[in-house]
């Protein structure tokens, strides 16, 4: 003879044995719409036009003297992303120019190399990019960039403008010194 229950035992059985899968369900469901809890994406960085280093601001790195940096004021472009993307140019003792398109990202004090320049002056795209610590030991440039101009106080700036007054002021009103 098979076992009858009645109609609203048999519902509440139902019940509470599908309850751990809707839990579970809505827990994933409610974590797509908490942007603290999405991961970061970055966007797709597009490299600048090659930079004039007539027309690029100078940066003070006391550290790494002789040589001289500059950034290149067109190409900053500040992204939703939170990163602050920038060509930089250091130019050696002998007059040597490096020229590179990279990235610094405040939240997590870390930069990135998107290109290289050449001497035909054009991009040349890292295959290797990578985010990596900024460590002010080997790191000097990115180190002031990041401390004195486009993260005060550990906050990204609000837009480009507001990064190409820190450089030409020599340092962002917020920075600690």
């Amino acid at each position: 003879m098979p076992l009858r229950l009645p109609l609203a035992l048999l519902f509440l059985l139902q019940l509470l044995l599908s309850m751990p899968v809707h839990a579970g369900l809505l827990g994933i469901f409610d974590d797509e719409f908490d942007a603290e809890k999405k991961p970061w994406e970055e966007l797709q960085a597009q490299l600048p036009v090659y930079p004039a280093i007539a027309q690029a601001l100078p940066m003070e790195v006391a550290s790494a003297r002789p040589t001289l940096f500059f950034i290149d004021p067109k190409s900053i472009a500040v992204s939703e992303d939170g990163v602050v993307r920038y060509s930089l140019i250091a130019k050696s003792s002998s007059g040597v120019l490096n020229v590179s398109y990279e990235g610094i990202r405040c939240e997590t004090r870390e930069k990135k190399l998107y290109a290289f320049g050449r001497k035909d002056s054009a991009w040349s795209r890292n295959r290797f990019a990578k985010w990596e610590e900024i460590r002010p030991s080997r790191n000097p440039q990115q180190t002031v960039l990041l401390t004195d101009f486009f993260c005060p106080q550990r906050d990204i700036v609000n837009n480009t403008q507001e990064a190409i007054s820190a450089l030409e002021r020599g340092i962002h009103p917020r920075a600690e010194r």
